[in-house]
């Protein structure tokens, strides 16, 4: 797919209010799936490619098929790059990069958009924004990003709804994030890898995906080290070049993967995988009676019998994460006993659960708690996906629910699963886009 042909592929899926998933319930899943890239490393490795200081190519392979990196494609074109985008492989020129106004129709498509903050100041010393939309899961704010900004010596204001940033001499310094957010680290690991002298951010947030960052940004010759831990350094250089990179498989998609095997006692094994950055998902997932076999590049569902979990609490990296919670409340409906789920990140992650009560699951939302009740059968339903998890958690539910099940919303789950339906046809489910 060129980028010429954009807006016509960015398509007609999920766009369409009308459109949604038909699924048929009961069917057994076998075979195996293959995981592709991970969305929440790829919108910041597309970002950073404008810090590419030559005239040759960013190489991405292994580049999701979703509506998120359309979008991305379409502000990166909106600020001069060249974008095009062919069996999963991106291929990004920013040479002719010279705007730092993003489009506020494009910011609030996405709340990733952000992560053109860093790149953008450290490349023209300026950027004009809106504040980023996405899906409605709680308040995320930002300030976290302009704290870390500033004391690099960005200069931050407000102007009618838009923030106007600029930096005339973008300095190292150390930061200390008062949480661990994922986003302010990557935007101040872009920021500082052009920045003159030494960057350390304390408190960095230690997801995989930093890790991924990381590893792009120093084959483009920056200097980073310590993703993965609680403190990243940054030596600033002159400038960064081209490079070809390979994205790490996405263990959100894995994860879901493994709950719809388990939601429909399925036997299915995933590959092309990184199973490590899934222990605390699959520790959870055994606890709740799923038998998985591990080893270092795939997993299998093997089946067992679903019991309740006393308590699961989401948390940043390496804890169970938030983006894994809906689905799990969704396996969780048919486990044997009642479960608790505490959601420590997003305090509005719960819209999923009033949908998941439409398919006959019992579960009562009290605050940032959820308390499960397992039932021995989900019933099909007309359901609307509210984010891009709870699309997830439904699409599961779907799966293992007697009868028909109507999704509609599914512009949010084709925002981080490429081609879900099809994916599921290959071992089996009944699921159709209509």
């Amino acid at each position: 797919m060129k980028s010429g042909l954009l807006e016509e592929t960015a398509v007609n899926r999920g766009e369409d209010k009308m459109e949604r998933f038909i699924i048929e319930g009961g069917t057994k899943l076998e075979g195996s799936l293959s995981v592709k890239g991970a969305k929440n490393s790829m919108l910041p490795i597309m970002a950073a490619s404008v810090l590419n200081c030559g005239q040759e190519d960013i190489v991405l392979h292994n580049i999701p098929d979703i509506l998120d990196m359309h979008v991305m494609m379409k502000i990166l074109q909106s600020l001069g790059a060249k974008v095009n985008f062919k069996d999963n492989t991106l291929v990004i020129n920013v040479k002719d990069v010279d705007s730092y106004s993003i489009a506020d129709e494009l910011m609030t498509e996405m709340r990733s958009s952000i992560f053109l903050m860093g790149p953008l100041l450290a490349r023209l010393g300026k950027i004009r924004v809106t504040y980023p939309g996405g899906c409605s899961i709680g308040e995320r704010p930002i300030d976290l990003h302009f704290k870390g900004l500033e004391a690099m010596g960005v200069k931050i204001r407000e102007e009618k709804g838009h923030i106007l940033a600029s930096a005339p001499d973008l300095r190292g310094t150390e930061i200390h994030l008062d949480y661990p957010s994922v986003g302010a680290t990557e935007n101040l690991m872009m920021a500082a890898v052009l920045a003159k002298g030494k960057t350390v951010i304390n408190n960095a947030a230690r997801e995989p995906e930093i890790v991924d960052l990381q590893n792009f940004l120093n084959a483009m010759g920056a200097q980073v080290r310590g993703a993965g831990t609680e403190t990243l350094r940054i030596m600033g250089v002159k400038e960064l070049g081209k490079c070809k990179y390979r994205i790490i498989p996405d263990r959100i998609v894995a994860g879901t993967y493994l709950m719809a095997a388990a939601i429909t006692g399925s036997r299915l094994s995933l590959k092309d995988i990184i199973s490590s950055h899934l222990d605390a998902v699959v520790a959870k997932m055994r606890e709740a009676g799923v038998l998985i076999e591990a080893t270092e590049d795939s997993l299998e569902v093997i089946n067992g019998e679903l019991k309740a979990v006393e308590t699961l609490r989401t948390l940043p990296y390496p804890s169970f994460p938030t983006d894994l919670q809906a689905p799990m409340m969704a396996l969780l409906t048919l486990a044997k006993g009642t479960s608790i789920i505490t959601e420590s990140v997003f305090e509005a992650r719960f819209k999923h659960a009033a949908e998941l009560n439409r398919l006959n699951a019992k579960i009562l939302v009290e605050g940032r708690n959820a308390v499960i009740e397992g039932v021995n059968k989900l019933k099909g339903a007309d359901v609307e996906a509210t984010d891009l998890r709870a699309g997830a958690a439904l699409i599961l539910a779907g799966l293992a629910a007697e009868g028909t099940t109507v999704i509609t919303g599914i512009k949010y789950i084709d925002r981080g699963y490429e081609y879900i339906e099809k994916d599921l046809q290959k071992v089996g489910a009944r699921i159709t886009r209509i």
